[in-house]
């Protein structure tokens, strides 16, 4: 089993530097594999440098840590309500974290169609991850009955971000045609205007939240087998739970704050991961992160290449695959 893991881990790994190095290749302006080996090393001619290191190397970094971020907290929430078709775009989280941002942009009467000032910029991780955790604090209260069932909790969400997704939409009708058609290509879940100042936002949080995840994956383990079994195995399973869902809220709260509202990439990473290495979380979480950030770059590579001059949001790209997974994962379950 060890040596399978190591495998997957080179392998996943792998795919995931050839990924960036075909979104680093691709574009209106191709490059050569030759080209971007030269570029990277300070070779590069002035064009090559604009290329590479203003647009698309930080597009490819933000989208790297968005995959980390979203494919943890789907572990966190798959191993906390025990309900493997969990994850942070279904629930609500990311819808109200996007609703919270929507609404930061709208207020601060921003040309966020040429630009965002670097006010609302620092100021977007804190709003994204208050509106997420206000719609998850609602979500947990109306969830509670005698303590908090996975399957109502999940029943709530899924209630509880058609809610979102509607009072967004309304939202949307007092904006400006262009604020609106930029708010829409956002909230569907977009890289576009990725930049290395989004990077130095969301890369050292993910960090952390991540290590800390990580750290506490046994007590994740132990939550997995059911609130009885943890109880007798000594773990404060409310409080254990709050803390889980904290962190899964602020990880998705931090990639939405970035990227949108990108669904189903935390669903996708664990489930394959899954398979791949089994439920234990320690392995399972390293694994996941590696797959959801090869699947958002291949998305979002595709997504701007398919049919260029126009860019797709890479949440639609995404929700293309994870729709018909998620119903695929439906119809298995009994």
């Amino acid at each position: 089993m060890k040596n399978r893991i190591k495998y997957v881990f080179f392998f996943s790994f792998a795919v995931l530097i050839l990924s960036a190095l075909i979104a680093l290749m691709s574009g209106s302006y191709a490059m050569t594999i030759g080209e971007v080996v030269n570029t990277l090393f300070g070779n590069g001619s002035k064009a090559q440098n604009v290329v590479i290191f203003d647009l698309r190397l930080p597009r490819i970094c933000v989208a790297i840590f968005v995959g980390i971020a979203l494919s943890t907290a789907g572990c966190i929430l798959q191993g906390v309500t025990k309900n493997p078709l969990a994850e942070p775009g279904m629930i609500g989280i990311n819808a109200g974290a996007a609703l919270a941002v929507v609404m930061l942009i709208s207020s601060r009467s921003t040309a966020y169609y040429n630009a965002i000032s670097m006010s609302t910029i620092y100021l977007m991780p804190l709003v994204s991850f208050l509106g997420a955790f206000l719609v998850s604090l609602l979500i947990y209260f109306l969830s509670y009955k005698k303590g908090v069932k996975p399957t109502r909790l999940i029943l709530v969400g899924i209630g509880v971000n058609s809610g979102v997704n509607a009072i967004i939409t309304l939202y949307q009708l007092n904006m400006s045609k262009g604020d609106y058609n930029q708010a829409m290509t956002w909230i569907s879940g977009s890289l576009w205007g990725s930049s290395w100042v989004y990077f130095k936002i969301v890369a050292p949080v993910v960090i952390l939240l991540f290590a800390i995840v990580y750290y506490k994956s046994k007590t994740l383990d132990v939550l997995a087998l059911g609130d009885e079994l943890a109880t007798g195995l000594g773990i404060s399973v409310a409080k254990e739970t709050r803390v889980f869902l904290v962190l899964a809220v602020a990880l998705s709260a931090i990639a939405t704050s970035v990227a949108g509202n990108i669904a189903f990439l935390g669903l996708l990473g664990p489930h394959i991961g899954k398979r791949l290495v089994g439920p234990k979380h320690r392995r399972l979480i390293p694994i996941a992160a590696l797959i959801s950030s090869c699947l958002i770059l291949i998305a979002d590579t595709a997504s701007r290449n398919l049919f260029t001059p126009l860019e797709i949001p890479v949440g639609i790209t995404l929700s293309v695959i994870g729709v018909p997974y998620f119903i695929y994962l439906m119809m298995k379950e009994k």
